[in-house]
């Protein structure tokens, strides 16, 4: 029995060591090193270990690539939008560089994008024409844009996502995410 209890403890000691050993080689996280810094600063460098991890994520490139825009870094941004956009074709990857687009303001390239994702999701994409379809109404084509959010809804009519992003296009809402 004392062995045993030995033992188990013996056991306990050299596993909360490891734990206790492992957790202080972590040391402190990207936030707590730029505790008190400018705000920009502290920003940027939270922005830089995104990219870093984002990898070849596509949707991570674009998030990250928004910042980079709307924290003045254009030209960063385009790179990474490029990125996201140049594997393979996806109609998804186009249509949250269009959303970013369409965030900033620049309804040219919004739109270039949103075409080119109409272009690759092909007619039974429902939930991709009723967005982009959305995106016309917001931008003063509301026949194009009812016309694929009929299409969507033809083939979904219970599809809610459908209804909200309609609802909020014509109602002049930003999209929600």
């Amino acid at each position: 029995m004392k062995l045993i209890r030995g033992v188990a403890i013996a056991v306990a000691s050299v596993t909360l060591g490891i734990a206790i050993g492992y957790a202080a080689s972590k040391g402190p996280t990207l936030i707590e090193l730029n505790a008190g810094k400018p705000a920009k600063e502290a920003g940027l460098a939270m922005l830089a270990e995104a990219e870093r991890l984002a990898g070849t994520g596509t949707w991570e490139l674009i998030a990250v690539g928004r910042i980079y825009y709307l924290s003045g870094d254009k030209e960063r941004a385009q790179l990474l939008f490029d990125k996201a956009t140049s594997g393979k074709p996806d109609a998804g990857n186009w249509q949250r560089v269009a959303a970013v687009w369409e965030e900033i303001g620049d309804k040219a390239k919004a739109e270039e994008c949103y075409q080119k994702a109409l272009v690759l999701m092909g007619p039974k994409d429902d939930t991709g024409q009723a967005d982009v379809g959305a995106w016309f109404i917001r931008s003063g084509r509301r026949a194009k844009g009812e016309e694929l959010l009929t299409r969507a809804m033809q083939r979904s009519p219970n599809e809610i996502w459908h209804y909200v992003r309609a609802s909020e296009a014509l109602l002049g809402l930003p999209p929600g995410r």
